[in-house]
């Protein structure tokens, strides 16, 4: 991609949720009252202020209204976000506009207003389709709920994809392929499969401490990972990222653009940016307390409080990082391109070693060649990725 015709991705968090499930380790609080016009003041104010840390005009490519859960947000105000994102930026002709939501907090009318504020995509986390995996999962909505949200989305947007979480700890080979089953028959073009991890400062993380059995074994998981992967490519959802299988042309455009290391800015409570500066890699990450975050914006029309310049090893390694979730790999000219040659960010002996097992491999097309990992090598991406990088 050309400088000028470099896109750029906004993400907007929304740290409300009605309750915390015992998973999840994302800046997620549950509040009885959120004073709606002090968080579109403040998040208007921090897309102006982030905006200005460019280089020069950057159209959109994507907005993403994650969170907590951002169904619960008023659509006026999704409304007002979206309209001073485009005056601010330009939107691409193409801008895919996305907005997570939860079962229990979406009707005909939210969802309707969430279309005629502009959003043009739907990700609504279902997690399972078992009543006893959701009442482990700590979820709200029962499995007849999941599924008529997921109609009634279908009925207003395009572009719906869902989330599922599997290698819970009763789950099995058959009941996982029943569930992959049922979920291709919902004629869907884009889904988010997510192994459980255990991740720190949760509740399950506490259990886990405690000796309690949340996941399946790892034999068991790589054989789900392998059956996912292999009946979604039979159904036509090609897995190209680690965790997410679609139809072509229906992609997540705002994630890809995380996972090629493209350059998107973050407004709200923990949100995040990433983005290129006269050569330089900059990192930006706002406070993360709701209520900090409203004082501090307020007060400086941001609430930015932590500012990196990432080095170029670093930098290396993000692309790196991100770019080997792709089935379509990295560009690793591009890395040296930004970065410096190989040799000081990458471990060429470790990976000669890799290729020759097969867990790595180059992709030849018309722009080079990619290095990706191979079917076997997605099962070890952690530990590869932790070898290979300097």
């Amino acid at each position: 991609m050309k400088r000028e015709d470099r896109l750029i991705g906004l993400y907007v968090h929304w740290p409300f949720c009605r309750v915390k499930c015992p998973y999840c380790d994302f800046n997620s609080h549950v509040s009885a009252q959120v004073d709606h016009a002090a968080f579109k003041a403040g998040m208007l104010a921090e897309m102006r202020h982030v905006a200005n840390r460019l280089d020069r005009p950057s159209k959109l490519c994507s907005i993403f209204f994650g969170g907590g859960t951002p169904s619960l947000m008023p659509p006026e105000l999704i409304a007002a976000i979206i309209t001073e994102a485009e005056r601010i930026f330009g939107f691409a002709t193409d801008i895919e506009i996305t907005t997570e939501a939860n079962p229990t907090s979406v009707d005909a009318a939210v969802l309707g207003g969430f279309k005629s504020a502009g959003v043009n995509r739907v990700s609504l986390g279902i997690q399972a389709l078992d009543s006893a995996q959701l009442h482990f999962l700590g979820r709200e909505h029962s499995v007849s709920e999941a599924l008529a949200a997921l109609a009634m989305a279908q009925t207003i947007f395009a572009k719906v994809s869902i989330d599922l979480i599997y290698g819970l700890p009763e789950q099995t080979v058959g009941s996982w392929e029943a569930t992959l089953q049922q979920l291709l028959e919902l004629g869907l073009d884009h889904l988010s499969l997510y192994q459980l991890t255990i991740e720190v400062g949760t509740l399950f993380h506490t259990r886990w401490r405690r000796g309690d059995v949340l996941t399946g074994s790892d034999d068991l998981v790589a054989d789900l990972f392998s059956i996912t992967n292999t009946r979604m490519e039979e159904a036509g959802l090609s897995a190209y990222e680690v965790s997410n299988y679609a139809r072509n042309g229906h992609e997540c455009q705002h994630n890809l653009n995380y996972w090629q290391a493209q350059d998107w800015l973050g407004i709200g409570p923990g949100a995040h940016s990433r983005f290129d500066h006269q050569g330089k890699r900059i990192g930006l990450v706002t406070r993360r307390s709701p209520k900090s975050w409203l004082e501090m914006t307020a007060l400086n029309g941001h609430a930015v409080e932590v500012e990196t310049v990432e080095t170029p090893t670093g930098w290396a390694r993000e692309m790196l990082m991100m770019g080997l979730r792709l089935k379509a790999g990295v560009d690793l000219d591009l890395i040296e391109r930004k970065c410096g040659p190989r040799q000081l960010w990458l471990d060429l002996d470790k990976l000669a070693t890799y290729l020759d097992a097969d867990l790595l491999h180059f992709i030849q097309n018309q722009n080079g060649d990619r290095l990706a990992t191979t079917a076997n090598g997605r099962l070890l991406l952690n530990s590869l990725l932790v070898d290979i990088s300097k």
